[in-house]
């Protein structure tokens, strides 16, 4: 049984070892070291060595004596979905809770046996995933017991004035005067957008596709140098981040937004940010007018379905 758990446990690990190198579109011949990975990982160096070791097996990585390990494939080119240890059970039922939550099958206010009966999984598994929702702002623990699902995920308004919120602050930041170019996070922001565009919007998953474009946003409001703007980018992203999850299946929507910030990147590169900001603010109205549609498309597709059953009769 050790031996069994052991491997499962390499095999997650493995799994989000490989999402960290595609995250940060780390090269082939990048230095993965076992301790800086246990750390972002929570686990203790013995599991990620395990995990290496079944990343070497697979050729993704490389031991080099007296050297330490290193990535043997660019990290965009490795296809998870082909490896035997790509499933991550937590992972699934993370997205499985999500989506429950989002499309109403949980209900505003739940305990924890709710869905106990409904996942039939270990306490500890759905007890890890929703410390995570918790974290990332879609659900709050109740006062003394129970959970809350926040108001903002199905209240529709709310998610178009975030946008309108976005669309008053991101152009804002463009124009700062202490707005600096970070070339480094310019460079990884291209290459990223790049490698959508070549192919990853259709092999990523979907946590991974928001994360890509809130990152981009993110980084240019850190360019503004204003801490201000800065922070309530993020509190926005936190927020809608659940949102944006079911949007993003819409993934050949995703092709233009990438070639947008692309063309943003070139504005700004090129002293042009007056113009960078008016097509930023044009940016984000576009795409807050197809999510509206897209959710009030959904609404009126889930209210069809609840009225369906009745005409039966």
């Amino acid at each position: 049984m050790k031996t069994e758990t052991n491997g499962a446990l390499a095999d997650q690990v493995a799994a989000k070892i490989i999402d960290i190198a595609r995250t940060r579109s780390l090269p082939a011949g990048e230095h993965l070291r076992e301790e800086a990975l246990a750390s972002e990982l929570g686990l203790s160096r013995s599991p990620v060595r395990r995990g290496l070791a079944l990343l070497a097996q697979h050729g993704i990585v490389v031991k080099e004596p007296n050297r330490g390990i290193f990535l043997a494939v660019d990290a965009h080119g490795i296809d998870i979905a082909k490896l035997p240890f790509g499933a991550d059970p937590q992972e699934d039922l993370y997205l499985r809770v999500a989506d429950d939550c989002l499309s109403g099958e949980i209900p505003e206010e739940f305990y924890e046996a709710e869905l106990l009966r409904r996942f039939d999984v270990p306490r500890g598994q759905l007890l890890k995933v929703l410390s995570r929702l918790a974290n990332e702002g879609m659900i709050s623990r109740k006062p003394g017991q129970g959970w809350r699902i926040n108001p903002f995920l199905h209240d529709r308004e709310a998610h178009v004035q975030s946008y309108r919120f976005r669309m008053a602050i991101e152009p804002a930041a463009l124009l700062e005067p202490n707005f600096r170019i970070d070339k480094a996070g310019f460079a990884k922001a291209r290459k990223i957008q790049t490698e959508m565009l070549e192919g990853d919007i259709f092999k990523l998953p979907r946590s991974m596709l928001f994360k890509n474009g809130s990152e981009f946003h993110e980084m240019l409001v850190r360019c503004s140098g204003n801490r201000f703007f800065i922070e309530a980018l993020e509190r926005q992203n936190q927020l809608r981040r659940f949102m944006e999850y079911k949007a993003a299946t819409d993934r050949p929507r995703l092709i233009r937004q990438c070639q947008e910030h692309l063309e943003m990147l070139d504005l700004i590169e090129s002293g042009s940010r007056d113009h960078a900001a008016a097509f930023m603010r044009k940016h984000l109205d576009v795409v807050s007018k197809i999510k509206a549609q897209a959710e009030e498309k959904e609404e009126q597709e889930a209210a069809a379905r609840q009225v369906l059953p009745e005409a039966h009769f």
